[in-house]
């Protein structure tokens, strides 16, 4: 798939982070863009800074997806990329161990299920809802080559996917669930031409990352050093290399990758 200015994508989101470096690589190449993301400020002014345009969209609504992807396809033509980056920790807290004991009293508490649900709703939910979305969109497109590709789609997993720490039970279950569907709706849309991978990122400098570092230089000193090699934490502008590369090579489908310079996570 050659990345200009014929072609339209989609960025959820895309107003900070891995989302943001991805738009902005995206809308260099000349692709038309429109960003999806919960903030209506910080997305309004990413879309304005690179110019895309801005779809205020709570991933986890199916009206407000609905009425993103069609303000998109109004603005840019119907999509032929999706790269879904939306997720995270769900707001609020309420995470923790699956078991644990209040550390005063002894009592047992339990992780809750409202809090694993709404988690797995933001990332795993979220995500498949703006797949099928997609997907429905550009099965009306024709074919852009004799491979009969009609699109590509990356989703955004986690390390904790496969190393995920103590604490980490409904986050590692919904970014395993990304990567555990991603082969199997590579193969529901193979028949259309539909191409879908996951990247797993390793500790990346996004916002919350940065927080730390502003909060405690020790601590960010020592995820740095966590890392192999390059002894740092990755770039949001290298999830977006990958991203591209992914949406680019017509051979590359159904495969889960991760990005994390060679680190695995101890158990805390």
């Amino acid at each position: 798939m050659k990345l200009d200015s014929s072609l339209s994508a989609v960025v959820t989101g895309g107003a900070s982070g891995l989302g943001a470096a991805t738009a902005k690589a995206l809308r260099d190449l000349g692709v038309k863009v429109a960003i999806f993301d919960f903030n209506p400020e910080t997305g309004e002014k990413k879309a304005a800074e690179i110019g895309a345009v801005f779809c205020h969209v709570n991933v986890m609504d199916d009206a407000l997806v609905d009425a993103g992807f069609a303000k998109a396809r109004a603005a840019n033509g119907q999509e032929r990329i999706l790269v879904n980056c939306a997720g995270g920790g769900v707001p609020g807290g309420g995470g923790g161990k699956t078991i644990s004991r209040n550390r005063e009293s002894g009592e047992i508490v339990r992780h809750t299920a409202d809090h694993f649900e709404r988690t797995i709703g933001l990332n795993t939910v979220g995500t498949f809802r703006c797949i099928t979305a997609a997907a429905a969109g550009m099965l009306t497109l024709e074919p852009l080559s004799e491979d009969g590709d009609r699109g590509a789609i990356v989703n955004t997993g986690s390390v904790a996917a496969q190393d995920g720490q103590i604490g980490q039970v409904a986050y590692s279950a919904a970014k395993a669930a990304i990567a555990g569907m991603t082969l199997t709706i590579a193969r529901d849309l193979s028949s259309e031409g539909i191409r879908v991978n996951t990247i797993l990122p390793g500790i990346m400098a996004t916002p919350p990352m940065l927080a730390v570092r502003e909060r405690n230089p020790k601590v960010w000193e020592a995820l740095n050093a966590s890392v192999p090699f390059p002894r740092r934490l990755g770039r949001p502008e290298e999830f977006a290399d990958l991203a591209l590369t992914m949406l680019r090579n017509n051979y590359f489908n159904g495969q889960v990758v991760r990005l994390d310079g060679a680190i695995r996570m101890p158990p805390r």
